[in-house]
């Protein structure tokens, strides 16, 4: 009797130090200043990770299916079932179509969108899962601050009005992470058209470390007056491998190369960025 009590105590101390040892694990993982952003490897679509220093989230975009579970899976940690806010940058499936399963699955506060809807299933289940989850939705616009931390915020740069009128791509939503002196321009699957009509309308202000190239690296977008005012030293292409559209385009790839601009590509995996609000460096 004397052992088994003997036993169960060094049982019970056993249990309490893993579990002591486990939560500092978490608060020491947790302790640093470093804001993240992963370029998810979801295929032929967009979808970028964001966490802040004191662990807010934000998921733009969620590819075109469910893989955006098993890519959040490896950048999240495991027991989060929580994701603080969603853009949808326009309702393309590719950029949307796993947002269903990121609402079936995790708890989500705030969804910021544009005015553009679709007739497409995929839009409707999107729509219909938001509604029914009680999300609050929100129109994104021009001069939106979205504070993910003290210092961490994200700034809406299109559109700057009312786009229901407009053509999916060119209605997407445009955002500009902010932390410190390090900037990511993230720009949806936005043409030529709005890239120069930013660059006239923001001009400098424009410039940013990390470049979310538009469309995927389709020749559309990336024009050079746009491209000289961001002036990235990192361009990001969210593409699948070997997709059906050639992306990204060999014209796209050559004006990174004039401008002497480093590139890379999801189709090769998931692309990590961290940045200490000074520096961004690649992760991965």
């Amino acid at each position: 009797m004397e052992n088994m009590k003997k036993k169960i105590i060094w049982i019970t101390l056993g249990v309490l130090l893993f579990v002591n040892i486990f939560v500092w694990v978490i608060v020491f993982a947790d302790g640093n200043n470093d804001l993240k952003v992963s370029f998810l490897n979801v295929g032929q679509g967009d979808a970028i990770f964001i966490e802040a220093p004191n662990g807010n989230q934000m998921l733009i975009d969620s590819g075109p299916n469910k893989k955006v579970l098993s890519e959040l899976g490896k950048v999240m940690k495991f027991w989060d079932r929580s994701i603080d806010i969603i853009i949808a940058t326009h309702p393309d499936k590719d950029h949307i179509g796993g947002f269903p399963e990121v609402l079936k699955r995790y708890d989500v506060d705030t969804i910021f969108e544009t005015d553009v809807n679709s007739d497409t299933a995929v839009f409707g289940e999107f729509d219909n899962r938001a509604t029914g989850s009680g999300v609050e939705r929100i129109l994104a616009r021009a001069g939106q601050i979205i504070w993910l931390d003290s210092d961490v915020y994200v700034q809406i740069l299109f559109p700057d009005r009312n786009v229901s009128g407009l053509e999916a791509n060119t209605a997407s939503v445009i955002a500009r992470l902010v932390y410190g002196e390090t900037e990511f321009l993230l720009t949806g699957d936005s043409p030529k058209s709005i890239e120069n009509y930013l660059a006239a309308n923001y001009g400098e202000s424009l410039q940013s470390d990390v470049l979310k190239l538009g469309h995927h690296g389709s020749k559309t977008s990336t024009s050079e007056l746009f491209l000289g005012y961001v002036s990235p030293v990192l361009a990001i292409v969210s593409a699948g491998r070997d997709n059906r559209y050639g992306h990204p385009h060999e014209e796209v790839m050559s004006i990174l190369e004039k401008f002497g601009i480093e590139n890379k590509s999801t189709k090769d995996g998931t692309i990590t960025i961290i940045s200490d609000g000074v520096d961004v460096r690649v992760n991965n």
